[in-house]
């Protein structure tokens, strides 16, 4: 091999393992542009099986499905044939974040028939924000601006609460460009493990969403040169572990112990989504006594439409 070869193959390694820092910070807190992000043609459809064979540790099959998807973009995901998706996947209850818009903003092909639409969308326009769309109506919504324990003005957070369990769709602060931010993320972790053991009190929790964290080094594929980026830092990662210490469970790594590849969140840059060299960051962690009631937690990796892709639930309630 020429030296010219050689060095051509250190700088594309090197790039493909420094491109995860970068795109952590997305704009502070991956609100990039959506017109720079590139059209993407949905998979295939009839080649995905939208049904769970598995079962729960009670032998009883699923009968509520969940779907979460960072959206990046409602307007900007919605030319990307994922309404489509959406039918095929025909889930009881969708958990959207990032959508950067308000309810008035939300074009008509966004508003799904025989749902039920709830939107926090903070108080900066075309920032953040979450949607809950439900077959079923809630017993009770709450946005995070309405969470005491939250200091909620960005749209982060909705709370749903159900016959059996609370479900609550929220979309964490990214530690940003250089780390800046990762003293507002760790006030944050803090304030929001105390709300959920709160809720959890009250009946068993469901969280789901983008949680701007990879937990461990099997859930991103480079660990060692993302240790001091947004979404892998040691801080991040205790946050992550002091939440599960406190009675919950990341279920699709505890179904999936040994599973790598898994990834949810692929940068834009250097073709990675094709590479595969992603992170985990999107996750549904469950009350440990609810574990029995779960049948699967899955990622639908193939399903195209942001830099996300969307995670699905199978439970028995």
């Amino acid at each position: 091999m020429s030296s010219k070869t050689k060095q051509k193959k250190m700088a594309d390694y090197i790039t493909t393992t420094t491109d995860n820092s970068k795109k952590r910070a997305r704009n502070n807190d991956g609100d990039d542009s959506e017109s720079k992000k590139p059209k993407s043609t949905q998979v295939d459809l009839n080649k995905i099986n939208f049904d769970c064979e598995r079962k729960s540790a009670k032998g009883l099959t699923w009968n509520l499905k969940i779907v979460s998807w960072n959206v990046a973009g409602l307007r900007a995901w919605l030319k990307k044939d994922v309404v489509e998706y959406l039918k095929k996947e025909n889930p009881d209850i969708i958990c959207l974040q990032e959508i950067k818009c308000t309810e008035k903003q939300m074009p008509d092909e966004a508003k799904l028939s025989g749902y039920k639409i709830y939107i926090n969308s903070g108080d900066k326009a075309g920032y953040s924000g979450v949607a809950l769309y439900s077959k079923t109506i809630p017993i009770s919504v709450r946005m995070g601006k309405e969470i005491k324990e939250l200091d909620d003005t960005e749209g982060r957070v909705i709370e749903a609460e159900y016959e059996k369990f609370f479900l609550v769709s929220t979309y964490i602060p990214n530690a940003g460009a250089g780390l800046k931010t990762l003293p507002k993320r760790m006030k944050w972790d803090e304030e929001f493990r105390k709300y959920l053991k709160e809720l959890d009190t009250k009946k068993p929790v469901v969280l789901t969403g983008d949680l701007n964290v990879a937990h461990e080094e099997i859930d991103i594929a480079n660990p060692k040169t993302n240790t001091k980026s947004a979404g892998f830092t040691k801080e991040e990662r205790d946050n992550m572990s002091l939440l599960l210490e406190q009675g919950f469970i990341d279920t699709f790594r505890i179904l999936n112990p040994e599973k790598t590849g898994a990834y949810t969140f692929w940068t834009y840059f250097h073709n990675s989504r094709a590479k595969n060299v992603g992170w985990r960051l999107d996750y549904f962690i469950s009350s440990k006594r609810f574990m029995d009631n779960v049948c699967d937690s899955t990622i639908r990796n193939e399903v195209l439409g942001s830099d996300h892709c969307p995670i699905v639930f199978y439970i028995n309630v």
